[in-house]
């Protein structure tokens, strides 16, 4: 993995290779034309700067928090609601038998 040492879009150099944001582009299933891919080389350079930036500030003497703000139980009551009927649910599925989401296997059988 780069980091911003390897190198600061703002002074010419760049920090994402153009391969990288096709890689980053194709799990994101976003298509780019060359200005795109420049583009966004660019805006991840910047947002990799900025966390060089924060990785400079002297945090030794600062606990860590667990959370930033205050939290309090999220948890509610289990009430049966109304919700979609199957055949909503299976509307916009790009795969289906009819009665159920149909989805590639990631798990071998034993």
């Amino acid at each position: 993995m780069l980091t911003a040492k390897d190198g600061v879009v703002g002074s010419g150099n760049h920090i994402m290779e153009i391969s990288e944001v096709q890689k980053v582009a194709a799990l994101a299933r976003l298509s780019l034309n060359e200005q795109d891919l420049a583009d966004c080389q660019q805006h991840l350079g910047r947002i990799l700067e900025y966390v060089q930036l924060l990785e400079e500030v002297d945090v030794s003497e600062t606990d860590p928090l667990p959370h930033p703000v205050p939290r309090k139980n999220v948890f509610r009551d289990d009430v049966v609601q109304p919700s979609l009927t199957q055949e909503q649910a299976l509307h916009n599925a790009c795969c289906t038998d009819g009665k159920f989401f149909l989805v590639p296997r990631i798990l071998d059988e034993k």
